[in-house]
C-alpha cells in the first residue's frame, strides 16, 4: 500500500499538510467539509504537493518534517519540484 504526504492550499491561502493512503479520496473528503478541522472553514482546498512512501512510518516522519518548515520553505519545496 502506498502512503502519501501532501500539502494543500486552502481558500484563505494558508497551507495544510497531512498524510493518507488514498490521495484523491482525501482531497475530496477535505473539499466535502469532512476532512481535518483546520480545512473545514477554509474551503475549497487544492493539492499543491505530494510525496509517496512505501510505509506508514516513513510518511509520518516526513509529514512531521514538513510541518516544521516555515511557509517560505514549504513554498520552495513544491515550487522546486514542479
Amino acid at each position: 500500500m502506498k502512503h502519501y504526504v501532501y500539502i494543500v492550499r486552502c481558500a484563505d491561502d494558508t497551507l495544510y499538510t497531512g498524510w493518507t493512503t488514498d490521495l484523491n479520496e482525501r482531497i475530496k473528503t477535505h473539499n466535502n467539509g469532512k476532512g481535518a478541522k483546520y480545512t473545514r472553514g477554509r474551503l475549497p482546498v487544492g493539492l499543491v504537493h505530494f510525496e509517496m512512501f512505501e510505509d506508514r512510518s516513513s510518511a509520518l516522519k516526513r509529514e512531521i518534517q514538513i510541518k516544521k518548515l516555515t511557509r517560505m520553505r514549504k513554498e520552495k519545496l513544491f515550487s522546486l519540484l514542479r
